[in-house]
């Protein structure tokens, strides 16, 4: 099992950039996939990116490919979210997820997962 806290989020301005950053603890997390996930109210939990164990793979939903880049440092056992080029659409709470794979799984199939941060993106 690896527990999660994602931080990071804040209120910013149509075309602003934002880092989260979720840590990990637990000793799976170098052997775990882990994604970033959104979510608004009243809708479905949507993927937005995903990174196997090393960082060589990588997965985008298309709504922020070329504007978000998820890495990971296995070291400090924390994931990132760069997100660049922010738009109203983008406010969300984003979430960080954990699952024991080799696979870049890119549905909310994971099993480990944060508390969430709030990002919130003004026009």
């Amino acid at each position: 099992q690896v527990q999660l806290v994602e931080s990071g989020g804040g209120l910013v301005q149509a075309g602003d950039s934002l880092r989260l950053s979720c840590a990990a603890s637990g000793r799976t997390f170098s052997r775990s996939v882990m994604g970033w996930f959104r979510q608004t109210p009243g809708k479905e939990r949507e993927f937005v990116a995903a990174i196997s164990w090393g960082g060589g793979r990588t997965a985008y939903a298309d709504s922020v490919k070329g504007r978000f880049t998820i890495s990971r440092d296995n070291a400090k056992n924390t994931v990132y979210l760069q997100m660049n080029s922010l738009s109203p659409e983008d406010t969300a709470v984003y979430y960080c997820a954990a699952k024991q794979t080799i696979v870049v799984v890119t549905t909310t199939r994971y099993d480990d997962w944060g508390q969430g941060t709030q990002v919130t993106v003004s026009s």
